[in-house]
């Protein structure tokens, strides 16, 4: 079964920097998708960042400029460097992967930026 466990969410600073980590499992198939979505109390859930096997990005515009996503396929994990936080980035943020046809969830890890 796949599984995927976040790390890394706590309290910042405004204007300040998380790291967020998520481990799989499992070969990684030709379509394979890894990314973040986030959820703030009382929101829908959205799109963060994705990523492909192949390493080619997609960002959602309230992101660009401070949020990198990557991945490492060897040690089977996916990263999101976040900086310049703002208060507005206040949300649960979720791992996502998509492998043969199948998307599967983490169970999220809370970022708090204080202004």
């Amino acid at each position: 079964q796949v599984q995927l466990v976040e790390s890394g969410g706590g309290l910042v600073q405004a204007g300040g920097s998380l790291r967020l980590s998520c481990t799989t499992s499992g070969f990684i198939s030709s379509d394979d998708i890894m990314g973040w979505f986030r959820q703030a109390p009382g929101k829908q859930r959205d799109l963060v960042a994705t990523i492909t096997r192949g390493g080619r990005t997609n960002y959602s515009d309230s992101v660009k400029g401070r949020f990198t996503i990557s991945r490492d396929n060897t040690k089977n994990t996916a990263t999101l460097q976040m900086n310049t936080l703002k208060p507005e980035d206040t949300a649960s943020y979720y791992c996502y992967r998509r492998r043969l046809g199948v998307d599967y969830w983490g169970k999220g890890t809370l970022v708090t930026v204080s202004s």
